[in-house]
Formats: C-alpha cells, structure tokens, sequence
C-alpha cells in the first residue's frame, strides 16, 4: 500500500499565498535500498566457495593420491580390493592384476577396483590382528 505524506512548505516572500506540497511514498523514504547485482550474487559466490573448499578439493586430493598409489604397485605388494579380498599381487597389466588370495587360489581383478594397498598386511601384522577380532 502507498501512503502519501504532504509536508508544507511556507510561501516564499513576494509569492502569493499558495502552498506546495511534494509527496513521498512510505516505501520509498523508510525502505532500505536495493542490493546491485553485485549484491545480489555474492551469497551465491559464497556458497560455492564454502562448498568447493569443504567438499570439491578433498575429494579432487583423494582421487589424485588414489591415482598415485595404483600407478606404483608392484607385484608382492599386499591389497584390499572394494570387493573386501585381500591379497598379494601376482601379475600386472595395465588394467588387470592378477591377485593371489589363497594359496594356489589367483584371481584377476581391475587395477580401478583396488581399494587400498596395506603396507601391514605385507609385514604380517594386519592378518594377525583381523584373524584375533
């Protein structure tokens, strides 16, 4: 709703006796002004960041590390696959490793498919402390 508020003003010398009023709307002497459109997107820009930040570059340093871990196995390295196999690998290829989870009991499983390589598995550590939980 516009309500017009008329304000007086008292004639000049030498006028007649006429008032002029000037109007002002209420939403547009007590209403803060409009944000620019610079404004208007920095909670956008904001919120991007935060979210890149938190989430989008962990993740991009993950992967990156994954990547790095995969392109060095070699074979007798100890790995856990995402399947939950754990076993020492045998063969390699560029996609396909040849991992032995059982004596005489090899199976292939794809480079990507690896999870992790456990450095303690190799020592014997990590299969005594699985076997004792």
């Amino acid at each position: 709703m516009n309500q017009a508020f008329a304000q007086s003003t008292p004639p000049a010398p030498g006028a007649a006796n006429t008032t002029t009023a000037t109007t002002t709307t209420a939403t547009q002497a007590g209403a803060p002004p409009q944000p620019g459109p610079f404004g208007m997107l920095m909670p956008f820009v904001l919120m991007f960041g935060v979210i890149y930040f938190l989430i989008i570059r962990p993740q991009q340093k993950k992967m990156k590390e994954h990547q790095e871990t995969l392109g060095k196995l070699s074979q007798g390295d100890e790995v856990v696959t995402t399947g939950g196999l754990i076993g020492k690998v045998t063969g390699i290829t560029d996609r396909v490793l040849t991992v032995e989870i059982a004596s005489n009991v090899k199976v292939k499983v794809l480079r990507t498919q690896i999870a992790a390589v456990n450095p303690d598995l190799a020592t014997g550590k990590g299969l005594e402390a699985t076997a004792s939980r």
